[in-house]
């Protein structure tokens, strides 16, 4: 299935089985991450639509609970939105969120892994974060791929995968 983003060009449903994007993006206090500097170990990409609203903020809060069983396993959390680092930010402090979440305000990294997309709600159309979970391995592929993720579930999901 393919998606019309806007700009007359199609993409495809990222599929397991394929090498992750790669990216670099700013965390909430500033600091560079680049997917590669993750190889060697799993990676939980989720993407999500805003900081600081209460379905993120419930499947951002997940995140955080099973923090340490997913750094047993191996495993780092990166959530990444649309939000600035400064809105990244007072999520975390709000929250008390322990993992990385990064910036990607001019939305290259969320086209690239395809959760750009059209969206309805109230009789309105426009474009936005759809909240999609990535489970990268070790080698950077990508393993296992959800955009029905049900915000509050997402991090129970995930260490049923471990």
């Amino acid at each position: 299935m393919s998606y019309d983003h806007g700009e007359g060009k199609c993409f495809e449903m990222l599929e397991t089985g394929i090498k992750a994007p790669l990216f670099t993006l700013p965390d909430q206090n500033g600091k560079m991450h680049s997917l590669d500097e993750y190889r060697g170990k799993k990676v939980i990409l989720y993407f999500y639509p805003k900081d600081n609203t209460p379905g993120c903020t419930r499947q951002a809060c997940g995140y955080t609970a099973h923090l340490p069983q997913f750094e047993e396993k191996g495993a780092v959390v990166l959530g990444i939105s649309k939000d600035s680092v400064e809105s990244h930010k007072r999520f975390e402090e709000k929250h008390g969120l322990k993992f990385t979440l990064l910036s990607d305000e001019n939305l290259e990294t969320i086209k690239a892994y395809d959760v750009w997309k059209e969206k309805k709600s109230f009789g309105k159309t426009y474009m936005g974060v759809v909240r999609t979970t990535y489970l990268i391995d070790e080698d950077g592929m990508i393993v296992k791929s959800n955009d029905k993720v049900k915000a509050a579930e997402d991090a129970e999901k995930m260490m049923e995968e471990f």
